[in-house]
């Protein structure tokens, strides 16, 4: 009878089929060739002690016992062309996600996504990254797969109390993502993989009678006796229909200023804000492995920080091991920074957002805009930082030792942020408890990871979408908006996920609701 194993080996033996089928034969004390199958089904890298091990979680199977490869196959899907419609508004992994679970369901989704297909979208990348131009409706946060496609592919969630990550993870390998993302403790798709299984996701949806509308802005919501009609496009044009999954992302501010207008009930929340800082990847494996050269067998390192400085938190989010920085801005005027990494994670440099927490009351200088405050406090800092770093996607810049100091850097080396850096006293750029909070902290961190507290490490400011400032609230049990009847807010924009995963579950969890609300 197959058995379930849990065990340490060294880097060198989990990457290597018959070292691991040999390890695993001792472990049994049976000859390697007694072994049919070692089937891993968890794996984690344990850098806590000096020789560093991985963590195996595996199924084994000797010879004779039965042992099938399992295939993650795509559900059958109804087609659902003349069934009852639903708009879907916004097509990142929140709204995709809920498409594909109405048609399981039976239900006509009609997704419209302001920005361009997935492959459109490269044009306007490659325009914010060489020319500075932003396109305000198509970028590293609007268009096809949403914010998550062009900017890492992370799928770690700590999510899991809100739904079932395996089901997730698993539709992404019907859909073309590697296996090992069933495996790693910490899966990742990579940037360069995404768009390909997005493309599939979005031909699947038009295959079995649902619609996705490119280059379609939700202008007005249709609402009659509080109770969802339908939606408004940029051209004009009405769609109807009684339900609609509101899934457009974090940076979509219009929406949030078109729910403000009609008097539709929102609410500022508290979000992160800070800088990312971009080390050597070398370096942080030495830190991280307590090596001098990482070797062929261990993946780029990662690393994970959380303080409490001048009694507030301020932690490393979104970390991207051999990866680089992107400008994320979503209109002219403002200058953004996120990161992401290729699947190979092969990029000489690692960076991270070390963001602090914000509170409501730090909002109260932009007070008069009530639920929004949060969201004006946000685009200051982001305008004042495309001020003093010259008016284009360059960002504000210093060495990290610098910034703790209150030094200017003499010079900032070419980083991994293609538009380019400015040379700033980062304290120009954020309020000064914000200011006064990072510098001390990252004093902290280099006391947690010895070596991080380096003029090596160059900050770029802002990181400042790590969620969303605003929060639509919804009925707990329905999901429905507390106010508005068929009116569903969902994912990271309405302020219920943060990250691939999660919001995929939410956009799930508001297409099952529609579905079993209307079955009543």
């Amino acid at each position: 009878m197959p058995r379930e194993f849990q065990f340490q080996v060294s880097p060198e033996v989990a990457a290597q089929e018959v070292l691991l089928k040999q390890h695993v034969a001792k472990l049994f004390q049976v000859s390697p060739q007694d072994i049919q199958k070692v089937n891993v089904v968890k794996r984690s890298v344990d850098a806590r002690q000096k020789s560093i091990k991985i963590n195996i979680k595996a199924i084994v199977y000797l010879v004779g016992e039965e042992y099938h490869e399992t295939t993650i196959g795509i559900p059958e899907y109804p087609n659902v062309e003349n069934a009852q419609e639903v708009i879907v508004v916004g097509a990142g992994p929140a709204g995709l996600f809920a498409a594909l679970q109405l048609i399981e369901k039976g239900l006509k989704p009609i997704v419209l996504e302001r920005g361009k297909d997935v492959r459109g979208r490269r044009r306007d990348l490659k325009a914010i990254n060489r020319d500075h131009v932003v396109n305000p409706e198509s970028n590293y946060c609007f268009g096809e797969g949403g914010a998550g496609t062009y900017s890492d592919g992370k799928l770690y969630t700590r999510s899991k109390k809100r739904g079932d990550v395996d089901r997730i993870l698993q539709l992404l390998v019907a859909y073309g993502a590697s296996s090992e993302i069933l495996v790693e403790a910490h899966p990742h798709i990579g940037t360069n993989k995404l768009p390909q299984i997005i493309q599939d996701i979005r031909e699947k949806i038009i295959e079995h009678g649902g619609k996705v509308l490119f280059e379609t802005k939700v202008t007005d919501i249709l609402i009659k006796n509080n109770e969802v009609k339908g939606i408004v496009t940029q051209y004009g044009d009405t769609i109807l229909a009684p339900n609609i999954i509101l899934a457009t992302g974090h940076s979509a501010r219009d929406i949030f200023e078109l729910l403000y207008q009609k008097g539709i009930e929102i609410e500022a929340k508290p979000f992160a804000l800070g800088v990312r800082a971009e080390h050597p990847q070398s370096l942080i494996d030495s830190i991280q492995y307590s090596c001098d050269f990482r070797g062929q067998y261990l993946p780029p390192a990662p690393y994970s920080v959380v303080k409490q400085v001048n009694g507030r938190g301020m932690y490393s989010f979104c970390m991207c091991p051999g990866g680089v920085i992107a400008p994320c801005a979503t209109a002219e005027g403002e200058v953004v920074t996120n990161g992401w990494s290729p699947s190979k994670r092969d990029q000489a440099t690692a960076n991270s957002g070390i963001v602090v927490e914000l509170r409501l009351e730090d909002f109260k200088p932009f007070a008069k805009f009530g639920p929004l405050a949060g969201m004006e406090f946000q685009k200051d800092i982001e305008q004042r930082a495309w001020r003093l770093a010259g008016q284009t996607q360059k960002v504000p810049a210093q060495r990290m030792v610098d910034f703790s100091q209150r030094k200017t850097s003499a010079e900032i080396p070419k980083t991994s942020y293609v538009p380019g850096t400015t040379s700033i006293e980062l304290g120009e750029v954020f309020p000064g408890f914000l200011t006064q909070t990072m510098r001390q902290g990252f004093q902290e961190f280099g006391k947690s990871m010895k070596g991080y507290f380096t003029n090596e490490a160059i900050l770029h400011a802002p990181e400042s979408r790590t969620s969303s400032p605003v929060r639509i609230p919804r009925d707990p049990q329905t999901l429905e908006h507390i106010q508005i009847k068929g009116l569903y807010p969902c994912g990271e924009g309405a302020g219920y996920a943060g990250g691939i995963i999660s919001a995929a579950i939410d956009g799930e969890k508001c297409a099952l609701k529609i579905a079993e609300n209307l079955k009543k």
